[in-house]
């Protein structure tokens, strides 16, 4: 397996494993990374996972606006055919230690609190990211954000 940033060449593959998680609609892709692709100055990170040459997985993050070193990680899914075998422990690795040597300081995490994002909020705790805040009723009426904090 091999992490590396994305590519134009790989947005039809990545539409497929967002369409696979329900992460987010593959619709809004192309604008979401456009900035990325357009603008040599862009501060976004959006970085892959292969095997055998494809994309497995994607990952997108940003600096906070209005901090000094911190970023929010807003997106990590992995394709369903390869959870459960590290893919998404290596690229949250792979974040820290980029981000660690660009001299940054923290990385946010945010998920909802609905029962359906228990594993999601498990894989955070198991990657060492303390439940720092719940935002009540953020996404909908019932529905929670929370927020993940690790010191890079």
């Amino acid at each position: 397996m091999k992490i590396r940033p994305i590519e134009k060449i790989d947005i039809p593959t990545l539409k497929i494993i967002l369409d696979n998680t329900g992460l987010f609609p593959s619709k809004l892709l192309e604008d979401m990374i456009s900035d990325y692709f357009e603008n040599p100055d862009s501060t976004d990170i959006w970085f892959t996972a292969e095997a055998e040459g494809q994309p497995i997985s994607l990952a997108y993050c940003a600096p906070e606006r209005m901090t000094e070193g911190t970023y929010n990680l807003y997106a990590i899914a992995v394709h369903g055919n390869q959870q459960g075998k590290g893919v998404g422990t290596k690229m949250m690795q792979f974040i820290e230690n980029l981000l660690r040597a660009e001299g940054h300081r923290i990385l946010i995490v945010e998920t909802s609190g609905l029962a359906d994002y228990d594993l999601t909020r498990d894989f955070y705790r198991k990657c060492l990211y303390t439940e720092e805040a719940t935002i009540r009723e953020f996404y909908a009426a019932g529905e929670d954000k929370i927020v993940f904090w690790k010191k890079l």
